[in-house]
Parts: C-alpha cells; sequence; structure tokens
C-alpha cells in the first residue's frame, strides 16, 4: 500500500555550487530510471554541503526506490533535522520505519501527513486497534471499495473484536456476555452440544437478554430440532416484535413442521418489517402455496426472481411457479417457468437445500 512517486523534488533550498550540480545530477538519474546513479549523487550533493536538506530528503528517497528501507531512514532523520515541516520526508521516514518493524516510531509521520493507510497498518501493529478501524474507514471514504483497504479494516476490526472478547472472557469469566460469547465460538466451530450448553447458561442468568433465544434457535435448527428452535423462536419473537428476523426463523420453524398455516403470518410480518428479503418471499411463496393462498405466493415467488435473478433462490422460485401453474392449469406458463428453472440449473447447479 505504499506509493512513491519521485520523479523530482526539489524545496527550493539552496546549496554550495557543487552540492547543487550533483542534486540536480542525482535527479537526472531519477528521470532515467538510474536508481545507482542517483544514490551516488545524491550521497555527494550531502557530503558537499551538510546542511543541505534537499540532498538528504532525496538520498532517502533513492534508498526507497531501490526497496533498502533501513539505508533511507538515516538521511531522513538527518533532512528532518534540517528542515522539520518537509511533508515528503515524513511520509517517506514514515513508509521506511514501517517496512522496517519500527511501527510506532512511524505513527506520528504518517499522522502529520495523512497518511491513512500506511498509518492503520502501523497502528494493527502497534495494539491501537480502535485507532485502526478509525484510521481505515477514513481512508475507504477517500478510496471506497479498495480491496487492501477492505482487508485490513476487517482484520482490524477482527482483532478489535477478538480483544475484547478476550478482555470479557478474563475479566467476567462466569457472566451471561462470556457464556453467549462462547456459544457463539462453539456455533462458528459447528459444535452444536457445546453451543447449546452455553447458550442455556447464559439464559439462565439473564433469560430476557435479547438475542440468545434467537441464536439458541439457531443451534436447535441447525442440527433440525425444529420443535426445540419453535419454542426459541418464539420466545425471541414475544420478547422483539420488531425483530425482522425473528418473525422470519419463527415462521421458517413452522414451515419446516409443516404447519403452513400458523407459518404464514409470521412470513408477512417479517416482510413487512424488513420488505423484499429474498430467503423471507421464498418461505412465504411456500407457505402460502401450502395453505392454498395462491395470489400470495405467485406473488412473492415473483418478487425472489426479480430481486435475485440468476441464484439458486431464483431457481427454486421458478420451480415453484411452475408447479402453482401447472395446478392452476396454465401449461404455457408452467413449461416457461421449468424452462427457466432449468436453464439456472444448468448455470448454477441444484438449488439449495431450505433452511
Amino acid at each position: 500500500m505504499i506509493h512513491l512517486f519521485l520523479f523530482a523534488w526539489l524545496a527550493g533550498q539552496a546549496g554550495t555550487s557543487d552540492a547543487m550540480q550533483h542534486l540536480q545530477a542525482g535527479l537526472e538519474a531519477r528521470k532515467q530510471h538510474q536508481i545507482d546513479a542517483e544514490i551516488t549523487e545524491f550521497q555527494k550533493a550531502t557530503e558537499s554541503d551538510p546542511n543541505l536538506a534537499d540532498g538528504f530528503v532525496n538520498l532517502g528517497a533513492a534508498y526507497m526506490e531501490k526497496h533498502d528501507y533501513g539505508a533511507a531512514i538515516t538521511p531522513l532523520k538527518r533532512a528532518l533535522e534540517l528542515s522539520p515541516d518537509l511533508p515528503l520526508a515524513h511520509q517517506l521516514i514514515g513508509y521506511a520505519l514501517l517496512s522496517e518493524g519500527y511501527s510506532a516510531e512511524a505513527i506520528p509521520h504518517l499522522q502529520r501527513v495523512g497518511a491513512l493507510d500506511a498509518l492503520g497498518i502501523a497502528q494493527i501493529e502497534s495494539n491501537q486497534l480502535t485507532e485502526a478501524v478509525s484510521s481505515f474507514t477514513a481512508a475507504l471514504a477517500q478510496r471506497p471499495g479498495d480491496p487492501d483497504l477492505l482487508y485490513y479494516l476487517g482484520h482490524a476490526s477482527g482483532l478489535l473484536s477478538k480483544d475484547a472478547i478476550d478482555n470479557l472472557l478474563a475479566t467476567h469469566p462466569d457472566s451471561a456476555r462470556a457464556h453467549q460469547a462462547l456459544a457463539e465460538n462453539y456455533f462458528v466451530l459447528r459444535q452444536m452440544p457445546q453451543a447449546e450448553m452455553e447458550f442455556l447458561e447464559a439464559l439462565r442468568l439473564r433469560p430476557d437478554l435479547p438475542g440468545l433465544h434467537l441464536e439458541l434457535g439457531q443451534v436447535y435448527a441447525n442440527s433440525a430440532q425444529w420443535p426445540k428452535a419453535e419454542v426459541e423462536f418464539r420466545a425471541e419473537r414475544k420478547l422483539r416484535p420488531g425483530n425482522a428476523e425473528a418473525a422470519y426463523r419463527l415462521g421458517a420453524a413452522l414451515l419446516q413442521q409443516g404447519k403452513a398455516h400458523d407459518a404464514l403470518p409470521e412470513l408477512e410480518r417479517s416482510n413487512e418489517l424488513k420488505p423484499e428479503m429474498p430467503e423471507t418471499l421464498y418461505s412465504l411463496g411456500k407457505a402460502a402455496s401450502l395453505d392454498g393462498d395462491s395470489t400470495t405466493a405467485e406473488g412473492a415467488w415473483q418478487k425472489v426472481i426479480e430481486v435475485e435473478k440468476n441464484t439458486s433462490l431464483a431457481a427454486q422460485a421458478h420451480f415453484g411457479l411452475a408447479g402453482l401453474y401447472r395446478k392452476q392449469g396454465k401449461t404455457a406458463q408452467a413449461q416457461h417457468e421449468m424452462q427457466e428453472f432449468q436453464k439456472l440449473q444448468g448455470t448454477i447447479g441444484p438449488p439449495r437445500s431450505e433452511k
């Protein structure tokens, strides 16, 4: 993430005649991409005039071009001793120090010139994680979608999260939140019995803690224990009636148990709370179809296709519509939907299994 653009650089300083000749020769060598000649000329310029900051900053820049970051540090430090306000010298020495592993020392130089990407890396390496997240967030505002910045922001955020969880487990090991954190970790590792045990302990300590019933329900759903999942999702829905995911999960659990009529209002409510979520729409269409509401089913599945287009979920919606139209005697429409289903199947493979 370090980018150097150093075809020529002069701060307008006056030096001895001999020093300025070597400085100009070094700049000409830079234009010709003759790095060793640059270094030689800039060294001679600094020897001819030890107080010429331009000579030292260009010598440091030449070493940077050669990727000899360690050698660049000394002349860049000298440049800043002679001229403390040189932005390029601060930028280059910040990069050089960071490249050599002196992250903490690099930070003030990078802060001074607003080199947010390199600053964020230095802050990660100095365990200043909150500051690193802030730096990468600001850098992304300037360069949206940059893959390096996205990676480092995710990395810094992950480290900050781990640091917070480690602190939680160390300082409050018997708290509901500690048991919740352990449960979530077990869930990610697909160790469902351990996840269940930790979630149950968290609920014992704080039975009204938002999110716990939802997460425990997902443990049960993951192992197809649908009646248990229904109980937990229903409890979460009672605690948070405005939460779209709780309503969706409850509807999906009911649908898995063949309770389409009971599932339908839950899925409709989820869609009202958070419209046009493809998984909700597909399940809504399936529940409506099983409950004999062909109008709602058709509308929901058509919306899935509009939102998802060329995905496995869209393929499932086409398949559902084909069955719906076949039952209604709409042969041409049924054939069209089946063709679309087969077309998508050939492109993306078989439809995904339902939740």
